[in-house]
């Protein structure tokens, strides 16, 4: 396989997973409305788990190290209140507001790179986030408005705040997660210790779904593992700044499925701000000519 080939695998993996988790906020978005963001969340990482863990143990019966096993239970943990105030978030805001709010978490975890994983930014991976970010704001810039806001707005907006900051250091723990394990264990660890981090409180806030909510959070489940698989293998061959930005394409899947699930319309602004993003990926993924020469 080609030197070019073998630099877009990750950037495509990447692509393909954040189009599986946009499609997976849109049918969390109504389980969460119908039994509440703890009730679905739980149950959905619970079906992860039972989907995802007979195959790990099939093909790895090992336990992981200490030191893998101290990334798997860090980013579970961090995942878990991430994904809980996340969906709490989309109850609360209209889903294209959350989204975009949630877009600073890229421009923050390129720096929780260079600070935790060593890593050098580069002018491009800073000018990309930055155009990434600029096209959020007009896609937005058309939207906000055009929805009215619930009454509990406020606590929407602190809890997609406080899911964006954790979604940060998830990017950057998604790196460390990748470069130790593969993408079986990791989504079966996520998926796993997750569920046991929320598990305490079913006693007091679980409810037990019927109908179309079932299917929702099995949807939900099953678009999980497919993402986390595909951002795992993804992560383990490329670095942080580079896949990053393409977290931006997110917003693009979201006003998709929005169209499709919600019936969100699509105006001229999420043109213009997908042209922004696309021109950010596209300057964050392109290799440098002595690059190409390896």
């Amino acid at each position: 396989m080609s030197n070019s080939a073998e630099h877009l695998r990750p950037i495509l993996a990447t692509m393909a997973g954040i189009a599986l988790f946009s499609a997976m906020d849109a049918v969390m978005k109504s389980a969460s409305i119908a039994v509440g963001a703890y009730s679905a969340y739980l149950l959905r990482c619970l079906l992860g788990f039972a989907m995802i863990a007979p195959f790990w143990l099939w093909r790895n019966r090992r336990v992981p190290e200490r030191h893998v096993m101290r990334v798997h239970v860090i980013r579970g943990v961090v995942v878990a209140f991430m994904g809980w105030t996340f969906f709490a978030s989309l109850v609360r805001l209209p889903l294209a507001e959350a989204i975009a709010i949630s877009f600073v978490a890229p421009l923050v975890a390129l720096f929780l790179a260079a600070w935790l994983l060593g890593e050098k930014i580069e002018r491009r991976a800073i000018i990309a986030a930055i155009l990434g970010l600029a096209g959020v704001v007009v896609i937005v810039g058309g939207r906000i408005g055009q929805e009215r806001m619930t009454q509990d707005a406020v606590t929407g907006l602190v809890l997609i705040g406080v899911s964006a900051l954790l979604y940060a250091w998830n990017l950057v723990l998604q790196r460390q997660q990748a470069l130790v394990a593969g993408p079986a264990e990791v989504s079966t660890f996520q998926n796993g210790i997750v569920s046991l981090a929320l598990l305490a409180g079913a006693p007091f806030l679980l409810v037990w779904p019927e109908g179309r909510a079932w299917l929702e959070i099995g949807a939900g489940a099953a678009l999980a593992v497919g993402a986390a698989l595909f951002l795992a293998w993804a992560y383990a061959r490329a670095e942080a700044q580079r896949l990053v930005p393409i977290e931006y394409t997110g917003f693009l899947w979201a006003s998709l499925f929005g169209w499709l699930y919600f019936g969100e319309r699509v105006g001229p602004t999420t043109v213009a701000g997908a042209v922004l993003i696309v021109i950010g990926c596209w300057i964050a993924t392109r290799r440098r000519p002595e690059q190409s020469a390896v």
